[in-house]
């Protein structure tokens, strides 16, 4: 709670935070309320601090500029606690109690799926600032983090070309996990490759002892892991003390759980991740971004992918907010449609896709040595978000609302 500017408690329970420094403003205009809803406890709050303190971040330097439309911001925020019920409650109070038409939030798939019905109901807009198992087509959802086709379709390929075709995967039991698996299977398979064994571990389970000797006793080329949460990532030291010393790849792990600072080397050797956002970016832009951040959060670890999504998703609502004129959605989403919804993130640029309005990234494959330094070992300059769009999903013609995966692509 110390590490957040300006919050204070205001709910009996203790569970709403204050606002940002935007609340004592002196203009005419009045505020901009703009909803704020990631966990800041819970088995994941490690990884989501860095999304509230990105969310802080952006709205201090907007509002120092003059704020959007001349308006400053003011953020609502609550915390869910990791819970899924609890996303619902403050979901319905921002959206009718605290007013706000805009949330930014939800860490992980399946609270992104609990809060996004009630997002379309009341017709807000959601940015989900996060990696993730793709699929969602629903104009009521803005998605500034990577996807499949960002990072499986960019790693799996160069992990079966350099390390073999026989892999195993691990992935925490939701949907994530579920669709992220599915995903690696379709590819694998599609490449000649084979999957040995795939399992599924429900979220907060810690002990891996019978899943490292699963993977040694079929003894694949790579792993593929996915797994989730602050329990999950003890895999990675129980993997190392056992001996298991096998080539990983992930589409989450360093970028969003940044084990190579919080674990002891050699610990991750050997790791590959597609990330469209790390800490190291040798770019001026990303740099100058890293100071400003450390120099206001002096004690964060590190900046993870959902921090900078997070921070980079609020500068993203203010560039459709100014080219729209308006903060109605609708507008808004008229200005997605023109494909020239672009800003220049720290990461690089990045432009929302009119048809799946999912964001285009620089993607970087990193390796981490011995010594948990991370080397770049390929960049892709330019991925769009592509695969909603090949299967038939177009916000600009219609709004379904679904979430597709490889078995369940829309009807025709």
């Amino acid at each position: 709670m110390s590490m957040l500017r300006n919050l204070a408690i205001a709910s009996a329970a203790g569970l709403m935070l204050g606002v940002s420094a935007a609340a004592a403003l002196a203009d005419d205009k009045p505020p901009l309320k703009i909803g704020l809803l990631e966990d800041h406890s819970g088995d994941i709050a490690i990884f989501t601090m860095p999304k509230v303190h990105g969310a802080h971040l952006a709205v201090d330097e907007i509002n120092a500029a003059g704020g959007i439309l001349g308006r400053k911001l003011e953020i609502i925020e609550y915390d869910p606690q990791f819970d899924n019920a609890k996303f619902q409650e403050f979901a319905r109070r921002l959206i009718e109690k605290d007013g706000v038409q805009v949330i930014f939030g939800a860490a992980t798939s399946a609270s992104r799926e609990a809060i996004r019905p009630i997002i379309d109901k009341d017709n807000a807009l959601l940015f989900y600032a996060q990696q993730y198992e793709g699929g969602v087509c629903d104009g009521n959802m803005i998605g500034t983090g990577g996807v499949p086709e960002q990072q499986f379709s960019t790693l799996i390929p160069y992990m079966m070309e350099k390390y073999g075709k026989k892999v195993y995967v691990i992935a925490a039991d939701y949907n994530f996990g579920q669709i992220s698996t599915e995903w690696t299977r379709k590819l694998v398979t599609e490449a000649g490759g084979q999957i040995l064994g795939a399992e599924l571990i429900p979220l907060g389970v810690s002990q891996f002892g019978q899943t490292i000797q699963n993977i040694q006793k079929a003894k694949p080329d790579w792993l593929m892991t996915l797994v989730v949460g602050n329990a999950q990532s003890a895999f990675y030291e129980q993997a190392a003390a056992a001996g298991l010393h096998i080539p990983m790849g992930s589409s989450i792990t360093i970028g969003l759980g940044f084990e190579h600072k919080r674990f002891k080397p050699p610990t991750m050797q050997g790791m590959h991740v597609v990330m469209n956002w790390f800490e190291e970016i040798d770019r001026p832009a990303a740099k100058a971004f890293v100071a400003r951040w450390h120099a206001k959060y002096p004690n964060e670890t590190y900046i993870n992918d959902m921090g900078e999504n997070e921070y980079s998703a609020i500068y993203m609502y203010k560039k459709l907010a100014e080219m729209a004129g308006s903060f109605d959605l609708d507008k808004i989403r008229a200005q997605i449609a023109t494909g020239k919804a672009c800003i220049d993130a720290p990461e690089g640029q990045i432009c929302i896709d009119p048809k799946s309005q999912h964001a285009s990234h620089q993607m970087t494959l990193l390796s981490v040595n011995a010594d948990h330094s991370v080397k770049v070992e390929k960049v892709w300059p330019r991925v769009d978000p592509y695969w909603l769009g090949q299967i038939g999903c177009d916000l600009t013609k219609d709004d379904p609302k679904e979430q597709y995966t490889p078995s369940n692509l829309p009807s025709k």
